[in-house]
């Protein structure tokens, strides 16, 4: 249960979130999301209050890539680009089957082919399609549970270079995670009895 939680996120900022198994921290970021219903509190996003915009477009800004790896049926294409099969982008031109190869290069994946079976992705591919997924989608906060959990060390990486990509780009990233991640955050914050607090480094 979260209590009395309050934290800003910047633009360009990573912060993390820690704490002990069943402290809050999924709970956290889906109510971040807007996948709470009935969940009480005041939600920002450049000021705005949550209420101001409509929950479809809220998450299409505010992206939550979960701790367990969603791989849809289809090709590795079919999901990545997932996202502008919603009415949200329905305006939104796709990006190119050339926008999306080097995509998957710049994370490694250079021997995955787009039209491959998703099915058919290791744990660490699955891992870095799924984080691909939504920042392609340019959203202005990536919410991220444990995005390098289970990953061998260089799958780790190869995720944190996503991040830091995003964060050069001006997104705002809140990140639960474990100390010794790949990539250092600005802040570190210790989720406790439904409180945060600040974590001395």
């Amino acid at each position: 249960m979260l209590d009395g939680v309050s934290l800003t996120v910047a633009r360009g900022e990573l912060v993390d979130v820690m704490g002990a198994s069943g402290s809050g921290k999924s709970t956290l970021l889906r109510a971040l999301a807007r996948l709470l219903p009935g969940c009480e509190g005041a939600l920002f996003l450049d000021g705005t209050p949550a209420e101001r915009i409509a929950p479809t477009l809220w998450r299409s800004r505010v992206s939550l890539v979960s701790q367990k790896t969603v791989i849809r049926s289809g090709s590795v294409s079919d999901n990545l680009l997932h996202a502008w099969k919603l009415k949200v982008r329905a305006a939104q031109a796709p990006p190119s089957d050339s926008e999306l190869r080097l995509a998957l290069d710049s994370v490694g994946l250079h021997e995955v082919a787009l039209q491959q079976e998703a099915a058919r992705l290791s744990v660490g591919q699955a891992a870095r399609i799924a984080l691909l997924r939504s920042s392609l989608t340019c959203p202005d906060v990536l919410l991220l549970d444990e995005p390098d959990a289970n990953l061998d060390a260089e799958s780790a990486e190869l995720v944190s270079q996503v991040i830091a990509r995003f964060l050069t780009e001006g997104g705002a990233v809140l990140r639960v995670c474990h100390f010794g991640s790949h990539l250092t955050p600005a802040r570190r914050l210790r989720l406790q009895q439904g409180a945060l607090t600040e974590v001395t480094p």
